[in-house]
């Protein structure tokens, strides 16, 4: 069970393993599971104005967010939503354009920071919340329900460099040359995402993750005071506001720091991207917090043997721990369906 003492069983396999229980085959579910590989997502996609809109709308997104689990035999159900309507709810101006991704007016020094409106943020996602609502009333009791947001440092990277980027340097070098204002931002984003996740929670997911997509090309020093730091600050603000509240820390890259960012910021779970060597995560990870990943989300596009071997691989690797299968990152938009119901057959342990 890990360093920390596991709470009660639930009956809910992911909640379970991420609050440290053990199971015989790992439980799964997977990285942007809910997309446009699936053809149920794109017809549904066509009646929402944009992507935000779709977010927005409880009804579109609570159909989106469990046509996975109609599909396919998978143990938890993630809100469909997107880690940058914090900003938009901060009033800066976010847009999704097609085949570019999201793009957002850049934040390029302290007064634009003054300009955004964390007072009523939270309030103003509440749609969010009623998708919550919506889909856990239809999950089955057994399914656990997962909430989520970004971590302050990758959507501070985000609202900086308006838009994403190789080695998020606008955000690097604007935490660096800006100091006060880069910490009154991030502190901004902890407080509004700690009150963003309570409400998930209090809507009925039953454990939130906190992505952090961008820490892996920091240095250190960085990764310690703009990761480590105010994830640990978002992790004790929304336990402050929910007693006991189930947190999964995805990292993508990390490594070494890994081990230190599940000590220090007292997450339940650490998802780890595939470029992470499983014997390193089972030796190093396993005895401090539950492991979730990490296939390759090309090996899923490939199918095939290839990827029934490395899923077992994975799988072996982490026997007798508090595991959760899923990939190293999200699932592509090519990925075919056919290659999906594969894998989670050999996870299962079927042919």
């Amino acid at each position: 069970m890990g360093k920390k003492e596991a709470a009660e069983r639930t009956g809910k396999a992911v909640l379970d393993a991420v609050r440290g229980w053990a199971h015989e085959r790992p439980p799964l579910w997977l990285l942007r599971q809910a997309g446009r590989y699936l053809p149920e997502y794109r017809q549904v996609r066509a009646k929402a104005r944009d992507f935000l809109g779709l977010c927005y709308a409880p009804e579109l997104a609570s159909e989106v967010t469990l046509q996975p689990l109609r599909r396919f035999d998978l143990d938890a159900a993630i809100v469909f939503s997107d880690i940058l309507v914090i900003p938009d709810a901060l009033g800066q101006t976010v847009r999704f354009e097609e085949g570019e991704g999201p793009v957002l007016e850049a934040i390029t020094d302290a007064v634009a920071v003054g300009r955004l409106r964390a007072e009523g943020a939270v309030e103003r996602l509440a749609p969010v919340m009623e998708t919550v609502q919506r889909v856990r009333a239809e999950l089955a009791s057994d399914k656990t329900m997962i909430g989520f947001c970004g971590a302050p440092w990758t959507v501070a990277s985000y609202m900086i460099g308006g838009r994403g980027s190789v080695d998020q340097a606008a955000a690097r070098r604007f935490a660096l040359t800006h100091q006060e204002a880069f910490e009154a931002l991030l502190d901004m984003l902890v407080e509004v995402s700690a009150g963003y996740l309570a409400g998930q929670l209090r809507s009925g997911a039953d454990v939130v993750q906190i992505f952090e997509s961008w820490g892996g090309g920091l240095d250190e020093v960085a990764f310690r005071r703009w990761v480590i730091a105010p994830t640990e600050a978002l992790v004790r603000k929304l336990r402050s506001r929910v007693r006991g509240a189930a947190v999964i820390g995805y990292v993508r890259g990390g490594s070494e720091l890994l081990v230190e960012f599940a000590q220090a910021t007292g997450v339940n779970a650490v998802g780890i991207d595939h470029t992470v060597p499983v014997g390193f995560a089972r030796r190093r990870l396993s005895g401090v917090a539950a492991v979730q990943g990490n296939l390759d989300p090309l090996r899923l596009v490939a199918g095939g043997e290839q990827m029934r071997a490395r899923a077992e691989e994975i799988v072996e690797a982490f026997t007798g721990t508090a595991h959760v299968f899923n990939l190293g990152h999200g699932i592509r938009p090519e990925t075919p369906v056919g290659n999906v119901e594969e894998l989670i057959a050999a996870v299962r342990g079927g042919e």
